[in-house]
């Protein structure tokens, strides 16, 4: 199984507009982010976990030139606002061939997906638009896809609404995270990697700070970690890595960690 990231950034990404702080101006290549994004291949399938408005540059930079599925997370355009540009997937080897992207994703956010994209749906389409099979899943069961099976994991990205991680094989990837009940920290339990959300030091109403993602970490024990989904309040990746306990680290912008099936 290999585990690349995509992005790792924030809605805004890193560096931010108009910002001029230490991070925002770094020239360590690890400070600079992308929206959060990531692709995990494993048996010969080939999963993206979100498009959000860097899918385009984030496909080009890896090079691949067809995706099994994607699985969305949540509605949040720094998470879906990309997905126009599966097109190019659909049209890679055409004529003769066009491939439909699969796209998996609950029903709230299957349903933001056809309202943001409705000219995907429409009846009488016009030619060159997204060519999308949209699966809406069940977040209490697992689903699998070219035979990879694919456990959700729910938690809140706010009182008022869910988002959703998932658990492929040995691996979690959960982002957009502020709160997970008991009972969704078990599908986590076993897991060797595990990559977690932290927004920031301080507090935050929507998501996981570090010392929250550092709880969930300690909870589920497993062998490494990685944070993702980083602001520029996190501090520069140089500095702030060294503080971080034995095997958490934090993820950047085109790592890729592999490990056996």
């Amino acid at each position: 199984m290999k585990l690349t990231f995509l992005g790792t950034g924030t809605s805004q990404g890193v560096p931010v507009i108009g910002c001029r702080c230490g991070v925002c101006t770094s020239a360590d290549r690890r400070d600079r982010r992308l929206r959060t994004s990531a692709m995990v291949e494993t048996r010969g399938v080939r999963l993206v976990i979100d498009a959000g408005p860097d899918f385009r540059y984030q496909m080009l930079r890896t090079g691949v030139r067809h995706v099994d599925g994607i699985l969305l997370t949540h509605e949040h355009k720094d998470h879906i606002g990309g997905l126009d540009d599966v097109r190019a997937f659909n049209f890679v080897d055409y004529p003769p061939t066009v491939h439909r992207v699969d796209i998996y994703a609950s029903a709230r956010t299957a349903a933001c997906v056809r309202k943001d994209f409705d000219y995907a749906f429409a009846q009488d389409k016009y030619r060159g638009v997204p060519e999308i099979a949209l699966h809406e899943i069940d977040t209490s069961h697992p689903f699998s896809v070219g035979g990879v099976e694919i456990v959700p994991v729910t938690g809140h990205h706010s009182v008022r609404f869910t988002v959703t991680g998932y658990r492929i094989g040995r691996m979690a990837y959960l982002t957009d995270f502020k709160t997970i009940e008991e009972g969704e920290v078990e599908k986590l339990r076993g897991v060797e990697l595990l990559v977690v959300n932290a927004l920031r030091f301080a507090e935050h109403y929507s998501h996981f700070n570090v010392a929250e993602a550092l709880d969930l970490i300690r909870r589920v024990g497993p062998r490494e970690a990685y944070l993702t989904h980083m602001s520029h309040g996190i501090g520069r990746h140089a500095e702030t890595e060294p503080t971080l306990p034995a095997r958490v680290k934090m993820a950047y912008d085109t790592l890729t960690v592999g490990w056996d099936d």
